[in-house]
């Protein structure tokens, strides 16, 4: 009975006017406000912890029991957060790379260019890791804020910026297909592969 007069109700042309008229307000409202955040403006990223620089003293201290994070993906070699490369084989229980053979250099650019860009992702990381790479590093971290980076925004550390740095980036390649330098792919400094810097090759 109650459902009868509801339909009659609203089968009256004023209230089905109502209706389509708050329906099309509901729309064109809904529209309006999808465009504002849709618009121009871009939110800044913004850093929301300290990054944290270590120093050469930092990286060659001993602890009994220290512990460290490496690269862990390498199927030959392995990189440590204190610089140092090593075959898999030789990775202690705590992370660390066995550091006592001296065949495991430590900040080593061995297959790296003068372009800060190495043909190896671990000794990408192990050159990059090198205190005196800080104020390079640092202008790297300024022009990601610049570009809104979300990547390296989120980085809290020397170690997490190289491997994030180090890993093949669009950078390195050339119509999204193909590297600049197929030889030297992965690249901690400011310049992108196939461009030339003024730093001498380490």
């Amino acid at each position: 009975m109650w459902s009868t007069a509801l339909i009659r109700l609203i089968r009256r042309p004023i209230i089905l006017g109502l209706i389509l008229t708050g329906s099309l307000l509901y729309y064109i409202l809904s529209y309006v406000d999808k465009s504002d955040l849709d618009g121009d403006e871009v939110v800044p990223i913004r850093r929301t912890q300290p990054f944290i620089w270590r120093t050469l003293q930092q990286h060659n201290a001993s602890n009994d029991g220290e512990t460290c994070r490496n690269s862990v993906q390498g199927k030959v070699l392995i990189v440590d957060d204190r610089g140092f490369v090593c075959p898999r084989y030789e990775i202690l229980p705590s992370g660390c790379c066995n550091d006592t053979p001296q065949t495991n250099p430590q900040y080593s650019c061995e297959t790296c260019k003068s372009n800060n860009c190495c043909a190896i992702y671990e000794f990408c990381i192990s050159c990059c890791l090198h205190p005196d790479k800080k104020d390079m590093l640092e202008n790297v971290l300024g022009k990601a804020t610049e570009q809104n980076n979300v990547l390296f925004a989120s980085v809290t550390d020397h170690f997490e910026l190289c491997l994030a740095k180090c890993r093949t980036n669009s950078q390195s390649v050339q119509h999204e297909n193909s590297y600049k330098d197929p030889k030297a792919k992965h690249c901690y400094g400011e310049l992108a592969p196939g461009t030339h810097s003024i730093e001498n090759e380490v």
